[in-house]
């Protein structure tokens, strides 16, 4: 199964995680890098694997730059990664070992989230999509993120993903800014029917950032954790109050507006 699959990773100045993605890929024939005008090593970094290829596509929006790597990829599989995941041992050898049977299009794994190397008992991060046929795949825009369509049986797999971001707080920040503008403008836009529960409590604009620090240290179990748990704890405590003051200054100008 290994040879008929190409991994496809966007980068962006992911010097800090890029290497600990690569080195569990190994075995791939071809790695498929978009990459939208990194600065920091990143380049330099990927040039030390030789199956690495990397391709400049100027970044629109997550689904356009997916999308546009699919057109790059040549074999009938993808396994879509983030250049802060790491695969681990047991989900390589189970990719390995599975059959290319015609019902399946795709297959789901797990996270376990880390933050600075150490795994945490629970995370809000969700199963996703890692593993498809390209040909049955499209990127859609799902507020700040994106979601792959699969036409076809979604199958799942039992070893896990390791989700570890190394790059700085600063950084982070600055894409928490953008993150909120488009997340408050997909809860506001969205209708009601097609939001999930905890969408719809978000759009509140006060339940969120309420409950996701005591759902996170106590639901999730990262109280456990110490200080890496409380870390991202507060990561999510302000990640969801960026979005709900959004979503409350959208409601005021609307309100002015009206007089």
């Amino acid at each position: 199964m290994l040879e008929h699959i190409t991994p496809l990773i966007l980068t962006f100045n992911e010097a800090p995680n890029i290497v600990r993605t690569m080195s569990k890929l190994v075995w791939a024939r071809r790695i498929v890098v978009i990459d939208s005008g990194s600065t920091d090593e990143t380049l330099s970094m990927l040039a030390r694997y030789p199956q690495a290829e990397v391709v400049y596509n100027s970044f629109s929006d997550f689904s356009a730059q997916c999308n546009f790597g699919l057109t790059q990829v040549k074999t009938p599989w993808v396994l879509s990664l983030d250049a802060d995941y790491e695969l681990s041992d047991s989900l390589v050898e189970e990719i390995a070992g599975l059959a290319d049977k015609e019902l399946i299009a795709g297959y789901r794994a797990k996270f376990i989230y880390r933050i600075y190397g150490h795994p945490l008992r629970g995370t809000l991060y969700p199963p996703r999509v890692v593993l498809y046929r390209k040909d049955r795949a499209r990127y859609r825009n799902e507020g700040h993120g994106h979601r792959v369509t699969i036409d076809g049986q979604v199958s799942e797999l039992t070893g896990v993903i390791y989700h570890d971001d190394h790059k700085s707080l600063s950084r982070w920040f600055d894409s928490q800014r953008r993150y909120a503008v488009e997340e408050a403008g997909y809860l506001a836009d969205t209708p009601d029917e097609k939001l999930k529960l905890s969408d719809r409590v978000r759009r509140t604009g006060w339940l969120g950032p309420l409950g996701i620090l005591v759902y996170t240290l106590f639901v999730k179990g990262c109280i456990l954790d110490g200080w890496p748990g409380w870390f991202y704890a507060l990561q999510r405590l302000v990640a969801e109050t960026l979005i709900a003051v959004e979503i409350v200054e959208r409601r005021l100008l609307l309100r002015k507006r009206r007089g």
